[in-house]
């Protein structure tokens, strides 16, 4: 599910604030602005600190991503590969050129232009795991924000528990005011632990497996790249790049449906 994210994270808070309701605790008793405030000022200048302003700016799109990122077509990409190898093995290599135009995915396409060109297979190869490493390692910044907020907000919160200790502590004199003092005191842990728990580290693991899924659906494309340009038999490399595709989304043989694919455009051209 696209939303799964979103959802989890709704559904934790919610839970949380169910279980502290079912306990005779009302929610008024966690609306408390100066635990907020710490929180969020706090985690958010040492994860400044640690990522720079340009981790920082990245933020917002990211917790878009993770809220709304489509999911990838695995078993469309076998498809299409073991179309291009089915025509490549047809027409030759250089009958694809008029096919790259046609490819959404920019890294399929370098690809293919690197063979069509004329590429040596080896170096076709390092080109396109550089790009892998490369997009793994812009990755794993966006993610290092999420991470180090996760560790610090925790932290953050016990500071601020500390401080409204202090602050308890210096009126002992009004003893009807230490309960409330107290509890209060407590809440910027509660926040700290939980800010992190539930939406800072969940969100750097969405991340991670998007990154994840991105690099093993670029390393299916390389294997299935280089197929063609080698010139294999349709079934074999769809048989190779099926072992990428989980079986639960292995809709048939992919060489019988996309071969078919060439022959339905003749019949209607």
């Amino acid at each position: 599910m696209k939303a799964a994210t979103g959802i989890g994270i709704a559904v934790a808070m919610v839970g949380i604030l169910m279980g502290a309701m079912m306990d005779g605790t009302s929610p008024a008793a966690f609306m408390n602005p100066t635990a907020l405030v710490l929180i969020i000022a706090g985690t958010a200048g040492a994860t400044m600190a640690s990522v720079g302003m340009e981790g920082m700016k990245k933020i917002p799109a990211l917790y878009k991503l993770v809220i709304s990122a489509e999911p990838l077509d695995v078993q469309g990409r076998v498809n299409l590969l073991v179309s291009l190898a089915e025509q490549a093995r047809r027409e030759g290599l250089l009958a694809l050129d008029g096919q790259i135009a046609e490819i959404d995915d920019e890294f399929t396409k370098k690809g293919l232009q690197l063979v069509v060109d004329g590429t040596d297979p080896e170096l076709v190869r390092d080109i396109l795991e550089a790009e892998i490493d490369a997009m793994a390692a812009r990755h794993h910044a966006g993610v290092l924000p999420f991470e180090k907020a996760g560790g610090f907000a925790p932290t953050i919160g016990i500071i601020g528990t500390v401080m409204g200790l202090v602050h308890v502590l210096q009126n002992l004199s009004a003893p009807a005011t230490l309960g409330p003092s107290i509890s209060s005191a407590f809440i910027a842990t509660l926040m700290g632990v939980g800010s992190a728990n539930v939406i800072y580290l969940p969100v750097a693991n969405r991340l991670k497996a998007l990154s994840a899924g991105e690099v093993e659906l670029r390393t299916l494309t390389v294997e299935g790249i280089l197929s063609v340009q080698a010139g294999d038999n349709p079934r074999v490399v769809a048989d190779k790049l099926t072992s990428f595709v989980p079986p639960s989304e292995r809709g048939g043989d992919g060489a019988d449906n996309v071969t078919e694919l060439p022959q339905r455009e003749a019949e209607a051209a």
